[in-house]
């Protein structure tokens, strides 16, 4: 790809109003690892924190779970499923599920570049 072809798409991702919603979710605390929750159905609160205490031996609040995946509805890569009137759980769309490929794809090239 040319410098400019290369510098009219990276321009375009960093001012369309989609993309660059996309990319600032991206950037923010917990996001990725909301992203693989949702990809490893758990989507849940409980299920969420006990997957990252027990596995992982690390911790996310509660709040920020609940807003990564809020943020992650919004930009069509989850959807909330009520439980009752105050609860709800999140599942991974068709797009979120993409994304956690793509994600995961980055990682696999990553570490085989390394």
């Amino acid at each position: 790809m040319g410098q400019e072809k290369a510098e009219e798409k990276v321009k375009h991702i960093l001012t369309d109003d989609r993309l660059s919603a996309l990319k600032s979710l991206l950037e923010k605390d917990h996001a990725i690892d909301c992203i693989f929750l949702l990809h490893l159905s758990k989507g849940r609160w409980k299920d969420a924190k006990d997957f990252i205490r027990s596995k992982l031996e690390r911790t996310i609040s509660d709040g920020t779970f609940r807003a990564r995946m809020m943020e992650l509805e919004d930009q069509g890569l989850a959807e909330s499923v009520a439980i009752d009137p105050l609860k709800k759980y999140y599942v991974k769309t068709s797009f979120g599920e993409r994304v956690a490929e793509l994600l995961l794809e980055l990682f696999d090239k990553t570490e085989e570049e390394t």
